[in-house]
């Protein structure tokens, strides 16, 4: 197999200069007002002497930027018809490098700590100079204009500019992609991003710790990246605007979930689910319709995606084990970092020479049965919060009360297995507040709330889905097979475990969980973890110890939920 050469190195390595050819920086916006879909326009320096001309592609064709990225960035295209790059150096988010501005308008919204780390408005305003003087300097910039959010209602134009033909088919491939007489009414956007990720930041700049730097400014409503060529950064800046100005501009709740549609009962399912949980899987289901496989808002009206597209792990990818995503992978998809064979450029999906985090983003309209336009006006019937509990505890499904779901979601709970890391001999959990801690800009109580008044409003029900271990811990117990998983999920979108009477439902005491005693094509052995597991007292141990870990993590929350939220939680 093939790993390019410089792979692990940025694609662009040209001397800084200094430009005039955009500046004053305040000039941009009107000049790339002034182009049309695909036109180069040229702009020369007014400082007296020649200047290199700059190209300006906005949103130009696939094919164009497959040129582009082929003859520039060192990219090929596959088997498949899609297009392999390299995001360089980084090949995953740099979440310490990640900054708000502190600023008067959004400081007493922010979630200020480790995830939402503060900079000062005159080093955001070093930063972005750098980036538009670096992006002054190259031959060809892109420049795309999409839309964030399907609902005309709820939805933020936004712009990316970039310096590289792979940034602009990822982003033409995330956000959602305008018609041609949208493009020509486009105006001003509302969020701009400036990708300018092939130069560093400068890391004696005060407030810097490395030279990688990706930061949100709210009152400019622009981004800034430097020091990191992963595509990722944009998609979840992105999502991080989102993810504050529905619940504070609009009064909308974001969500960090997939959701799919049933046409049949006319009814929406949110899946919320951390890596490994299945949400992906469970969610792409042959019966319903994906609304989307990543980022939403439950809004007044109905349920709509942020996004244009998907951004899958490749890693293990096969027909066999998801072939949907698996047959979205052609002509105007984007294979990132995925090693390939050079004789029949054939991608090796199991090949983590560059990296694990193997990625593919293409539009979502790839996808058979995608629910277009990704937007439904009903109100969600059904909430699934999935876990992997390698402690064997918790049941394969289980009724939560609006209380119940608040404390699991701001929990956030699931757990690594034994063998994914040296050194790890039992269980490890995680938790990540509201199922996306990294992207979570608001304080997490926040969204909880609103999430029960939304559960409440709409009468909706909540599940929790464990698809880890059953009849044991991981070592001594079995994963819930999937038919299993999948047969409850289809009990609840049937409508068949919401009509089980409450004396069919048997209350697990430790975490006053409520469990159904029968779904069909489950036994019922399995349902209730008490039954399932043979030992008895190692059962019991485990309770303990799970139980505690959840009270320890939930602990930074208590001050901020009210006393049903606390005490919705386990009992030792």
């Amino acid at each position: 197999m093939y790993t390019p050469h410089g792979a692990h190195h940025s694609h662009y390595q040209t001397p800084y200069v200094t430009p005039y050819i955009l500046n004053p920086a305040s000039q941009v916006h009107d000049q790339f007002e002034n182009n049309f879909m695909g036109k180069e326009i040229e702009y020369f320096s007014e400082a007296g002497f020649d200047m290199t001309k700059i190209h300006i592609r906005r949103n130009a064709p696939v094919a164009q930027l497959y040129e582009d990225a082929v003859r520039n960035e060192g990219a090929i295209i596959s088997s498949t018809g899609a297009l392999i790059n390299f995001s360089g150096k980084k090949t995953g988010r740099s979440p310490k490098d990640k900054r708000i501005v502190f600023e008067e308008t959004s400081k007493d919204d922010i979630w200020w700590g480790p995830v939402n780390i503060k900079m000062d408005e005159h080093t955001f305003e070093i930063n972005r100079e750098r980036a538009i003087d670096y992006l002054n300097t190259r031959d060809l910039v892109y420049v795309f204009d999409g839309y964030a959010g399907w609902d005309p209602k709820y939805r933020i134009k936004v712009r990316v500019i970039c310096a590289r033909a792979y940034h602009a088919l990822f982003m033409n491939n995330m956000l959602i992609r305008p018609t041609e007489e949208e493009l020509k009414d486009f105006g001003e956007p509302d969020f701009i991003i400036y990708n300018a990720g092939q130069f560093p930041a400068n890391r004696f700049t005060a407030g810097m710790t490395s030279t990688t730097s990706v930061e949100i400014n709210f009152k400019r409503m622009e981004m800034v990246i430097l020091g990191t060529e992963y595509a990722g950064e944009m998609k979840k800046g992105v999502f991080s605007v989102m993810h504050y100005l529905m619940p504070v501009k609009f009064g909308q709740l974001s969500l960090h979930s997939s959701a799919n549609y049933g046409p049949e009962r006319d009814d929406v399912t949110l899946f919320f689910g951390l890596s490994g949980t299945g949400k992906t899987t469970l969610s792409a289901d042959p019966k319903r319709q994906l609304i989307g496989d990543d980022e939403h808002v439950w809004s007044d009206e109905g349920v709509f995606n942020i996004e244009g597209g998907c951004y899958a792990k490749c890693i293990n990818l096969s027909p066999e084990k998801e072939p949907e995503i698996h047959a979205a992978i052609r002509f105007g998809s984007i294979l990132e970092n995925v090693v390939y064979n050079p004789i029949n450029r054939i991608p090796d999906y199991d090949d983590v020479a560059i990296t694990e985090n193997t990625r593919c983003a293409y539009p979502i309209e790839y996808i058979p049965n995608a629910h277009i336009p990704c937007s439904v006006p009903r109100q969600p019937t059904n909430i699934i919060m999935l876990t992997c509990d390698a402690f064997g505890v918790l049941p394969p499904v289980s009724k939560l009360t609006p209380e119940q779901a608040s404390y699991h979601f701001l929990a956030g709970y699931t757990s690594k297995t034994p063998g994914t890391e040296d050194g790890v001999l039992e269980p490890i959990p995680t938790f990540s507040t509201c199922y996306s801690a990294p992207f979570i800009v608001l304080q997490p109580s926040r969204y909880a709330d609103m999430l029960a008044e939304r559960m409440r409003g709409a009468g909706a029900h909540c599940w929790l889905i464990n698809t880890g271990w059953v009849g044991g811990k991981y070592g001594s117990g079995s994963r819930c097979p999937l038919k299993y998983t999948r047969a409850i999920v289809d009990a609840i979108h049937n409508g068949s475990l919401a009509a089980l009477p409450e004396n069919e439902y048997d209350t697990f005491d430790a975490f006053g969980l409520s469990i159904p005693t029968k779904v069909e094509n489950v036994p019922s052995e399995v349902l209730d973890p008490r039954k399932a597991w043979p030992d008895k007292d190692a059962f019991n141990k485990e309770v303990k110890k799970l139980a505690g870990m959840f009270n320890r993590a939930f602990a930074v929350f208590e001050k901020q939920v009210d006393e049903k939220v606390r005490a919705a939680g386990p009992r030792v």
